[in-house]
């Protein structure tokens, strides 16, 4: 058998070569037709069978891509929902899983209700709702909080996270911990979120209705000058960074690996000192890079978005969110805009960390350095 693979092994390795090559000059076809049918969204399909035909050949093509979200959303494919569904499932931190959550919340929440029913799909499905801002994911997160047996621990804390995204989900989450709803083993990290919402009255009535814990001896970091005499494990701190409960790379990327949301750092060591990395992660308002300044948006439908500007004209703005996701707004739709003073980068991050994580971490980010000319 062992010879018969050799023999017949590098014939399938050529014939797999060119599947792929095909597969891969396939897309890129697609891509260049999707670039024309782009300028045609919104287009009532039933009116046009050239055109519907056209775009369902691209949906075929792209499915389990982003692409097939965008073109599910532009051309209301509602037939395709599910494959969206299957989208956001298999890739729940992608920007596009946030944006088919919310073309289905706008559409078809009840396949989002179904889904999370389901316990192999719903900690995807709350990742990805948590990233769409939208307040309208807040009555089906709410259930998710509960102590069904199905539902482990690590579930019940995304959708904690995923609520707070909002001033909906955070307001709920006070109530329910007011009126002795909220589960006991939910309530120390509802505690330390809710300290650093951005709603004022929010974030007063949760410091009377929830006591913070006392942060562990562990959590209390040396000062700065002290800290970058230590030498740490690069290695470690490579693992530190790309930690869940850490969310380094939820929101930053190194390489390309990470999401593309806040500053990429693949040659920070470059750019800044141990003690400036230290200041960006314990105090990261103290100095915002420029063009990661976030702003808060008011939307005349009652919706409050937070996110950074990454584009704009005359007649919309494109607004970032954390996590990545992109939602472009026209400017007829928003009622208030203003700049934010405080990082989007929330306080207390490091709080998570022991100091030896946080020194292994810094140690980390100082190694990333531009590779010298040779």
């Amino acid at each position: 058998m062992n010879r018969g693979w050799r023999r017949w092994a590098p014939g399938c390795l050529v014939l797999m070569s060119a599947g792929l090559l095909a597969d891969t000059e396939a897309l890129e076809k697609a891509r260049v037709a999707l670039e024309a049918v782009r300028r045609l969204k919104g287009t009532d399909l039933d009116a046009k069978p050239a055109l519907k035909a056209a775009v369902n050949r691209l949906a075929d093509q792209f499915a389990g891509q982003p692409e097939l979200v965008e073109l599910v959303r532009d051309f209301h494919l509602t037939n395709r929902h599910p494959a969206v569904l299957e989208y956001v499932v298999a890739h729940p931190a992608e920007p596009a899983a946030a944006e088919g959550l919310q073309t289905l919340l706008s559409t078809e929440p009840g396949l989002i209700q179904q889904a999370l029913t389901r316990s192999n799909q719903t900690l995807a499905i709350i990742t990805a709702l948590g990233a769409t801002g939208q307040r309208d994911a807040v009555p089906l997160l709410l259930p998710t909080l509960s102590t069904a047996p199905e539902r482990p621990l690590a579930t019940r804390r995304a959708a904690v996270r995923a609520l707070i995204r909002t001033q909906d989900g955070a307001a709920a989450l006070v109530r329910l911990a007011a009126t002795n709803g909220l589960p006991a083993d939910l309530k120390p990290l509802a505690a330390v979120e809710l300290q650093g919402v951005r709603w004022p009255a929010v974030k007063a009535e949760a410091a009377q209705v929830l006591s913070p814990p006392a942060p562990a001896a562990g959590h209390q970091h040396p000062p700065v000058g002290e800290l970058v005499r230590q030498s740490g494990n690069a290695v470690n701190g490579s693992k530190i960074f790309r930690r869940p409960d850490a969310a380094c790379s939820t929101c930053h990327q190194i390489n390309g690996d990470g999401v593309d949301f806040g500053p990429k750092l693949s040659e920070i060591g470059t750019k800044l000192g141990k003690d400036a990395l230290y200041d960006a992660i314990l105090e990261p308002s103290s100095g915002i890079a420029f063009g990661y300044e976030a702003w808060a948006i008011a939307l005349k439908n009652g919706d409050d978005l937070l996110g950074l500007i990454a584009s704009e004209t005359a007649t919309e703005i494109a607004l970032k969110a954390p996590g990545g996701t992109v939602t472009k707004l026209q400017s007829s739709e928003i009622a208030t805009r203003e700049k934010q003073t405080q990082s989007i980068m929330p306080e207390g991050l490091a709080a998570g960390l022991t100091t030896p994580e946080l020194i292994d971490l810094v140690e980390y980010l100082a190694s990333l350095k531009k590779a010298e000319a040779p």
